[in-house]
């Protein structure tokens, strides 16, 4: 698998840094549909993003391009899926009691959920389609979680021996969920949301 990832890493950073045109194409496209197809690894994306264009154009392609592939996703699912969804799989009680957790989930929660580097983003897009969430709820929660998982992996991409030795980047990271928590208790206050 690591050896997988390192051939991915190299010759996609060929194209990226090689192409004057390919080069962004292809960083944007990657970005963009790893919120759709759960195979692609998104940390990989956003470090080659981040080596090839800098923290902070990096940052911003990286970012817009994961919240874009985010609300696709959730449309996608929202239109053709929600449907049949609710006509066949929510009257299964296992699933439907478990939508109905997701229907009730705070903005705070959903927030850190996104936010959470682990966490798959495909899932939890394809879970709020599904639900009764709506979409404003999402959208906020998305453009304020994605902020410190961009800036997660691609710092931690570009520098990760040092920051598995320096204590201080996890600590830089915790900060920025709590933020983000605090952000999305705001946005409750504030936009009506719940």
């Amino acid at each position: 698998m690591m050896n997988f990832l390192n051939n991915l890493y190299n010759i996609i950073m060929d194209i990226v840094t090689n192409s004057v045109f390919w080069g962004p194409v292809l960083a944007c496209i990657l970005i963009f549909f790893e919120s759709i197809i759960p195979v692609l690894p998104l940390f990989v994306f956003i470090t080659i993003i981040f080596i090839a264009y800098g923290y902070v154009f990096g940052f911003i392609i990286s970012y817009i391009l994961t919240c874009l592939g985010c609300f696709f996703m959730f449309y996608l699912c929202r239109t053709v899926l929600k449907d049949i969804f609710t006509k066949r799989i929510r009257k299964v009680e296992k699933f439907d009691n478990l939508m109905k957790k997701i229907d009730k989930i705070s903005l705070s929660n959903l927030v850190l959920l996104i936010a959470i580097p682990f966490t798959p983003a495909f899932l939890i897009n394809i879970a709020s389609a599904l639900s009764e969430i709506k979409f404003k709820k999402f959208a906020i929660a998305v453009l304020i979680g994605k902020v410190s998982l961009v800036f997660f992996w691609g710092f931690i991409g570009t520098s990760l021996i040092e920051s598995l030795k320096n204590p201080k980047i996890l600590i830089v990271i915790l900060i920025m969920l709590a933020i983000a928590y605090v952000l999305s208790k705001i946005a409750t206050k504030k936009l009506d949301i719940e």
